[in-house]
């Protein structure tokens, strides 16, 4: 591309980003005098780009709502971008119902760009996974609204090209280092396997193994501020895939509480107030029989006879074991009343106090007239 052809193109790149600018900036930008800008602006009119001349001390040059859309250019962060969006709209269900309009949008834009670009893109593209949840939640699972940093419209974006060179790292298996920084502000050096990519509640992380410590680890990527490929290759592991990695990390991550209760329902009733990213179920043995039968959801350390029972809707339902972990306790209780079934505390003691004194405000406002 000749260097004028060039300038012209950069010209109309300028003009897209929207205002009016001047012949003065526009010159500065391109490295050109007022004169040659003039001449620019005419081939674009002369290629029916609908630029309007502004009059006056503060006037120069701007795009026209024309009947005709000027030619898109985009850089390689705002492709990333624009692609990024158009996948991660229908996995999201925040597309609209012409799903395959996205789907073409995405293909035009991946058939024009560099090949360079287009290589890396498709790499991120193979690497990364969603978990479904596109809010951030609190320890219950209900929408964080309290203004706490974590959340999405808060929260820094990860670097385009420290996501790039991540998302190949996983598509050909290469251990990576990164320079993270941790909640408490420590910067460290960590070399990483990356398994994968995931999208969850408004936020990206990385999973893989810390060959260091032999264990796996998941790794904010907007809190990652470098990333080298290393060289070498390792295996891909088996077991679940990186998005559950990233949920059952949530799950057992190291708070302050180890809570255990078990819970006569079904998992996906536990599931409405309890998503993987939160809890983790298994299957439990039929809770004791201790003494009187307690109501469905009634206060603290509620217990109820052995076997199975059935639900308000006529299923079956057994025993569920329900293991978290919890920085505070009192979100607990009311969750536990809103699933509303029979449930047995195994611990922490403090949760059986918190529940009989939810239990007890509960009676108290029915009681009052």
């Amino acid at each position: 591309m000749s260097r004028p052809t060039g300038r012209v193109l950069t010209l109309l790149e300028l003009l897209q980003a929207g205002g009016t600018r001047t012949v003065a900036e526009l010159a500065d930008r391109l490295g050109v005098d007022g004169r040659t800008v003039r001449r620019y602006v005419g081939h674009l009119v002369d290629l029916d780009v609908p630029v309007e001349s502004v009059r006056g001390r503060y006037g120069g040059y701007r795009l026209s709502p024309g009947y005709r859309l000027p030619p898109l250019m985009l850089d390689d962060d705002e492709a990333l971008a624009v692609l990024l969006g158009l996948v991660a709209g229908p996995r999201t269900g925040l597309a609209t119902a012409q799903r395959t309009a996205a789907e073409t949008a995405a293909a035009k834009i991946r058939r024009v760009l560099p090949r360079h670009v287009a290589r890396r893109l498709d790499a991120l593209l193979d690497s990364l996974s969603f978990t479904g949840r596109t809010d951030l939640t609190d320890r219950a699972g209900r929408p964080d609204l309290t203004g706490h940093p974590d959340r999405p419209d808060t929260a820094v974006a990860p670097e385009a090209e420290v996501l790039l060179t991540l998302a190949d790292a996983v598509r050909h298996r290469r251990p990576v280092a990164v320079r993270y920084t941790d909640r408490n502000g420590s910067t460290t050096e960590r070399t990483l396997h990356p398994y994968g990519i995931v999208a969850h509640g408004g936020r990206w992380y990385v999973t893989g193994e810390d060959p260091g410590i032999g264990e796996d680890r998941t790794f904010r990527l907007d809190r990652i501020t470098g990333a080298r490929a290393q060289p070498g290759t390792f295996d891909a592991p088996a077991g679940p895939d990186p998005a559950q990695r990233v949920l059952s990390g949530f799950a057992t991550a190291g708070y302050r509480h180890e809570v255990v209760v078990r819970i006569r329902a079904t998992a996906e009733r536990i599931r409405v107030h309890l998503p993987g990213s939160v809890a983790t179920l298994e299957d439990s043995e039929p809770a004791p029989e201790p003494g009187p039968r307690a109501e469905p959801g009634a206060g603290a350390g509620a217990r109820t006879g052995t076997g199975t029972g059935t639900g308000g809707d006529g299923t079956t339902e057994g025993w569920t074991r329900v293991a978290l972990r919890a920085e505070r306790l009192d979100w607990l209780p009311p969750v536990l009343a809103a699933i509303d079934r029979p449930f047995v505390i195994e611990r922490p003691e403090e949760l059986r106090t918190l529940v009989a004194a939810f239990a007890d405000r509960l009676a108290s406002h029915a009681r009052r007239t």
